[in-house]
């Protein structure tokens, strides 16, 4: 497997995988999270150097997961926002996903960034370091997201960093 950064060739590809990855049972049309992926590609909070796919050896270069960082707000302070992260079904439990999130974490790093926040499963999440945001003193954009909305602080962060967090606004359509 290898990650690379996101190419404009593979943006059908990447609608494709997580259209897989997102599909819910007995549903059909488009899958909301396919959608915000478009849509975050077309605002100012996109990124290009913040999304990553992972390519599959031997399957001609074959795209089998993704994830992105998109520009967020604690407060005025820019920060990321790590979502959505999807892996083709058949490759999922097979270090795809984490290979992913360590990639979109090291590049966050490494350009300087305090944190990046997301909404998941605190039980996946939690061996990336991320950590409920209560604990950083970071508001999610709804209230009950609480038990699910994280952060992992980065070499950059300031624990001063406080306050209510701003998702781009495709997040508020989808």
């Amino acid at each position: 497997m290898l990650i690379r950064r996101e190419t404009p060739e593979d943006a059908g590809a990447v609608d494709h995988v997580t259209a897989l990855a997102f599909a819910r049972p007995g549903t059909t049309g488009d899958v909301p999270e396919a959608r915000l992926v478009r849509e975050l590609r077309t605002c100012d909070a996109w990124l290009p150097d913040r999304s990553f796919v992972a390519v599959a050896e031997g399957a001609a270069g074959q795209v089998v997961g993704h994830v992105v960082c998109t520009r967020a707000r604690v407060e005025a302070a820019p920060v990321l926002a790590l979502g959505p992260l999807g892996v083709r079904p058949g490759q999922q439990r097979r270090g795809v996903g984490s290979a992913l999130v360590h990639t979109v974490l090291g590049a966050a790093d490494a350009s300087g960034e305090p944190l990046v926040a997301l909404l998941g499963d605190p039980a996946y999440y939690g061996r990336f370091g991320f950590r409920l945001a209560g604990e950083y003193g970071v508001i999610p954009p709804v209230a009950g997201w609480r038990p699910h909305f994280q952060v992992r602080t980065l070499s950059a962060y300031d624990p001063a960093l406080r306050g209510a967090f701003a998702y781009p606004a495709p997040f508020d359509r989808v």
